[in-house]
């Protein structure tokens, strides 16, 4: 234990955690959160929705199959901390490439173990999610809580700047793939996976950062639109919104995700509201409002959506099982849908994959 550091961890109800500094050294504030995810921390760490936000893994050992490129969801990691009660010091697996201590170094990314994160998981639930600082050079409580209560927090803050590229530009993961549908993506923060699974199904994707004008999006003359996951509040990007509301003027197929469904509803007069602590995770039920079936999900939220305003015009399809919340809409006359989990979740579950179907066909019945 001698060759490792001390580290602390402050959220700002004053509450400390003190353990061992795992990763990069230093000081970082973020949003605390859990995830109940068994495995999948490589794809965690590198989802760009983590923008903001001290993930703490509640399983216990983490870091055992180490990393590799292939897994990546995005070029680098986006959190801004890791937690977990122990993190693993072995790594073994034909694919990896490297330790994830390595990895959280080379990325400085400053992460704490041997902790109680089940007491710290028990504490975001009563609460909901805190701003936290992890500290591996101050031991004083007292001063990281005045850091922590310096910090402005996520909420009512634009990352998706943060994130994403400036320019337009094009991934293509599977070139022998003939690709029949140009597809233009608003890039709010993308996931790798969700690329890989629009160029199966024949989509070739032009991906626009999402400050991009409207206007220059239709240029590319597309077959239908897809909106990313992405970080952080919906309602502190109203420019995203806005261009978002000027598309479906076009009556264009439009499929969003997670942030995507999120701004969705907004561009459909909708509102956006915060959830106590998120859903993060690759367990929760949701349930196919049409066939009643239940679909084992991934997520990554902190918001939700209100449709009061506008439940004449649209129809929800997918409902939370653990809170009731909205999961999942599709309006009446447009070809819109969209669903706030992640059906591309990798390594999984993946119930929910047919929606990227379902997206094919709208497009194939809008170009006939």
């Amino acid at each position: 234990m001698s060759k490792y550091n001390t580290a602390m961890l402050v959220t700002e109800d004053g509450s400390a955690f003190k353990g061992r500094s795992f990763g990069a050294k230093g000081e970082t504030v973020g949003e605390v959160v859990f995830n109940t995810a068994l495995s999948g921390y490589q794809e965690i760490l590198t989802d760009p929705s983590y923008k903001g936000q001290i993930v703490t893994m509640t399983y216990t050992e983490i870091g055992n199959y180490g990393i590799n490129h292939q897994d990546n969801e995005s070029a680098k990691p986006h959190v801004e901390g890791f937690i977990a009660r122990q993190f693993s010091k072995i790594h073994s697996n034909w694919r990896s490439e490297t330790s994830l201590e390595d990895y959280l170094k080379d990325n400085n990314i400053i992460a704490l173990e041997n902790i109680d994160t089940r007491a710290l998981t028990k504490l975001l639930r009563v609460k909901g999610s805190l701003k936290g600082i992890i500290s591996t050079e101050e031991s004083n409580p007292r001063k990281l809580l005045k850091k922590v209560k310096a910090w402005q927090g996520i909420d009512g803050v634009d990352l998706i700047r943060q994130v994403i590229q400036d320019k337009p530009y094009k991934l293509n993961f599977y070139p022998n793939i003939k690709k029949s549908h140009n597809i233009a993506v608003i890039d709010c923060g993308i996931k790798h996976n969700i690329v890989r699974l629009l160029e199966m199904q024949g989509m070739e994707c032009t991906i626009f950062p999402a400050h991009y004008h409207y206007k220059k999006i239709l240029k590319m003359k597309p077959d239908g639109i897809f909106i990313s996951n992405g970080p952080g509040d919906p309602s502190a990007v109203p420019y995203v919104v806005e261009t978002i509301r000027n598309l479906l003027d076009h009556k264009l197929p439009l499929f969003g995700i997670c942030f995507g469904h999120q701004l969705l509803s907004l561009a459909l007069g909708g509102s956006t509201y915060k959830l106590k602590f998120g859903h993060h995770g690759a367990n929760h039920p949701v349930q196919n409002v049409k066939n009643k079936k239940v679909e084992i999900t991934s997520q990554n939220h902190n918001y939700c959506v209100n449709l009061k305003a506008i439940e004449n015009e649209i129809k929800v399809t997918h409902i939370n099982l653990n809170d009731q919340t909205v999961e999942g809409i599709r309006h009446k006359r447009l070809p819109v849908f969209s669903v706030q989990y992640h059906p591309e979740a990798s390594p999984g579950p993946h119930d929910s994959r047919y929606l990227f179907d379902d997206f094919r066909k709208l497009v194939e019945k809008h170009k006939k």
